[in-house]
């Protein structure tokens, strides 16, 4: 049974979940995998925020997303954000990634704030749209990114 869980829960996900967002976005680049492990750990203080999730089938990993202060560095005005939004392979098309998505955007609007950001490379802003956020901007950064915004009140009238 698939279930999704807060990292403070299951804290023993944080090294495959550091991995998976090393390999996914920071490999390349040069950045230490010990870098990107202490940044997954800062999720395992006091909350809200930063917070991570993960979608797991008792021990096994299928994915994950988190809910942080900053993803841009070129967009600092905008916060919080959800970020990192991973699925395993031999999971994907099974609506994880939707689910971890609603899952982050809902505990930034649990905790008070009215808007969540959220970068993407532009292939996925349909994926996006579909789940009911809207593009603010384009061709942000070095990389290209969509910015994406998703109101609290607009998730409350989806579940109406």
């Amino acid at each position: 049974m698939i279930v999704f869980s807060d990292l403070r829960e299951r804290s023993g996900f944080a090294p495959i979940l550091a991995d998976r967002i090393w390999r996914a976005w920071w490999e390349a680049r040069g950045v230490p995998l010990e870098h990107v492990a202490a940044r997954v750990a800062e999720n395992l203080g006091p909350g809200p925020i930063p917070s991570a999730f993960v979608a797991h089938d008792g021990g096994r990993f299928l994915g994950t997303a988190s809910a942080i202060t900053h993803d841009m560095d070129e967009r600092p005005q905008y916060t919080p954000w959800v970020a990192a939004v991973w699925v395993e392979r031999d999971a994907r098309g099974e609506g994880l990634g939707s689910a971890l998505v609603r899952h982050a955007a809902a505990a930034i609007f649990r905790a008070g704030w009215p808007r969540a950001y959220l970068a993407a490379a532009p292939r996925r802003r349909t994926f996006y749209e579909g789940l009911g956020w809207q593009v603010l901007e384009e061709a942000v950064g070095e990389e290209r990114m969509t910015v994406f915004i998703r109101e609290a009140a607009d998730e409350t009238a989806d579940q109406t």
